[in-house]
């Protein structure tokens, strides 16, 4: 892959990029910025990013193909990637049928959209796909540069390595709270795991083939499945949850803060991940 993400990259909401978030985020020493809440259009959020910073990559965390067409987001690809070689990683992924009318066949869909990405020279390895499944990890190896699984653990980072093989990239999403706690860290977690992700099809049919059930599903999700989905404690505490991640086979991990100011706790961070300013 020829973009450099480092071993730790953060996962915000483009509302929360503020300019004094994403300029501390570089100078800690994190290597990615993952811009959520699926960034569409002319991708002007991931090219502002990109003139405000020196060095860090920035990724789309990520494009709905339903939401924009291929040769939008193609033509967005190469202008971006021509001002700033080597720091921006298009991630693309399906959305979900709750949100999308026209939700029909999702892989036929990915793969259609990958062949036109193609056809407008689109490189495989500038692209990643937000793969759960073992069909969309598998397509993500054949046709991407990897795979950027959002709201899991370390043992689908484990399975989905596995389904990747050797090589092809794998950075999921870990959500944290620094908070020791627990009570007070999962009332945190657990809005914000329950809406709108337990009822998302997709997100839940995940976790079942992780094991979870119905149990765990109910009254917003069981403290076990909480405290899987969203690691709680100190610094060194949330600095071995992400790492988890890593020793699982991932290559680098997006870190999502769940707080109005994820500052702290991203400074509080930076010396447990081992993170170089």
């Amino acid at each position: 892959m020829s973009i450099e993400l480092g071993r730790i990259g953060i996962w915000r909401h483009t509302s929360g990029l503020t300019p004094e978030v994403v300029a501390e985020v570089e100078a800690l020493g994190y290597g990615a910025i993952w811009v959520g809440g699926s960034p569409g259009g002319d991708l002007s959020v991931i090219e502002n990013l990109l003139e405000v910073t020196d060095h860090i990559a920035v990724a789309t965390g990520i494009v709905n193909v339903w939401k924009d067409g291929a040769a939008t987001i193609g033509a967005d690809y190469h202008r971006i990637a021509a001002r700033h070689p080597g720091r921006f990683l298009l991630g693309l992924g399906i959305g979900h049928p709750e949100a999308t009318a026209e939700y029909q066949r999702p892989c036929a869909k990915l793969v259609s959209y990958l062949d036109e990405l193609d056809d407008l020279k689109v490189p495989a390895d500038g692209r990643v796909l937000a793969a759960l499944g073992p069909r969309v990890l598998a397509l993500a190896a054949d046709r991407s540069a990897g795979a950027a699984p959002y709201l899991v653990t370390p043992e689908h980072t484990r399975r989905a390595r596995q389904i990747l093989g050797e090589g092809p990239l794998l950075a999921p999403e870990q959500k944290v709270v620094l908070e020791t706690d627990p009570e007070r860290a999962r009332a945190i977690a657990r809005p914000r795991v329950q809406n709108p992700y337990l009822g998302l099809t997709n997100y839940v049919s995940n976790l079942r083939r992780l094991g979870w059930t119905d149990a765990d599903f109910a009254g917003g999700g069981s403290d076990a499945l909480i405290d899987a989905l969203v690691v709680h404690g100190d610094a060194q505490a949330l600095g071995r949850g992400v790492t988890a991640h890593l020793d699982a086979g991932a290559d680098h991990v997006a870190v999502q803060v769940l707080s109005s100011d994820p500052l702290p706790v991203l400074r509080a961070l930076a010396g447990p991940l081992g993170l170089a300013p």
